[in-house]
Parts: structure tokens; C-alpha cells; sequence
């Protein structure tokens, strides 16, 4: 499905394949695209770029499409590595997390740190964390899959 370019984000590099490799949902998404390009949010003599997951219902557009900074992406996906490193360990814990120190890591990121933390405030997170480690677990494959391309690229590209 062709990304519209008449839109506030104006792409430049596009993914209009999508559908075809979201994951478990490939085939059977509302996500049709990516794009990475001008973000919707620029003002005159302001220029950011982002990535956005295009949603179509099937009819139109869908106001769910969501647009990123391509820092909030990256540091997405550090968090989502952080988690995987944790969850390859939690096993070791009763309750999947150390209950008395639930930080996971500090990032250092511009001067200061990204807490990655199990999330003690959430009432049910007893439950939830197995629930995500479960999902985790069966989402290996799919993650995995990404995460080596995401290495072997951060390698091509000298990181």
C-alpha cells in the first residue's frame, strides 16, 4: 500500500511492505508502512526527522498512525534489549525482578542515565511480569531475527 506523501510527516525512506513482516501480525495488520522522514511537528527554519508506523483501517489513514524522534526509536530499542538481557537472568528471582532493588540498569545517555526499571507502581506486576516474560519467551524467534540484523547493521555501520 502506497504511504500518502500529502500528509503533514513527509517521508523520504519508506517501508511500504510492512503488512508483510509485522511480526506475528504479518499478513493480518492495520500496519501497512514505515517511514523515516520530515517530521509533521517541524516549524519554519526547523527541521526534525522521525519514523512513523502508517495504521490504515482499511477505509483511511487511522489516527493511531504514531510518528517518533529518531532518538525516542533508538532508545526504544535499548530498552527493549535491556529487557531481553533481564528476562535471560529472571529466572533466578521468585518474582522474575529483585523485589528490593527493582533497577535494571542505568543507560548512560547525554550526560546523564536512562533507568530501566521494573515497574513496582503497577498493582498487578506480579502477575504481569510473567505474563511479558512469557510473551517475551514466545516472541524469541521474531526478536531475535531483528536483533541479529540490528547488530550485524550497528557492525557494517562501525558500532
Amino acid at each position: 500500500m502506497k504511504i500518502p506523501t500529502i500528509l503533514k510527516h513527509k517521508p523520504v525512506i519508506v517501508s511500504e511492505n510492512y503488512e508483510n513482516v509485522d511480526g506475528r501480525n504479518a499478513y493480518h495488520t492495520d500496519a501497512k508502512g514505515l517511514s523515516l522522514g520530515l517530521a509533521q511537528w517541524n516549524d519554519r527554519g526547523k527541521v526534525d526527522i522521525s519514523a512513523k508506523v502508517w495504521r490504515h483501517t482499511g477505509e483511511k489513514w487511522s489516527r493511531q498512525s504514531e510518528e517518533l524522534p529518531f532518538h525516542r526509536v533508538i532508545d526504544l530499542a535499548i530498552l527493549i534489549c535491556r529487557a531481553k538481557l533481564h528476562f535471560q537472568d529472571a529466572y533466578r528471582y521468585e518474582k522474575l525482578y529483585d523485589s528490593e532493588n527493582p533497577i535494571i540498569d542505568r543507560v548512560g545517555l547525554q550526560g546523564d542515565a536512562m533507568t530501566v526499571a521494573v515497574c513496582t507502581e503497577n498493582e498487578k506486576i506480579n502477575e504481569d511480569i510473567k505474563l511479558f516474560s512469557q510473551a517475551l519467551s514466545d516472541d524469541d524467534e521474531l526478536i531475535g531475527e531483528r536483533l541479529r540484523v540490528l547488530s550485524r547493521t550497528l557492525k557494517e555501520m562501525g558500532y
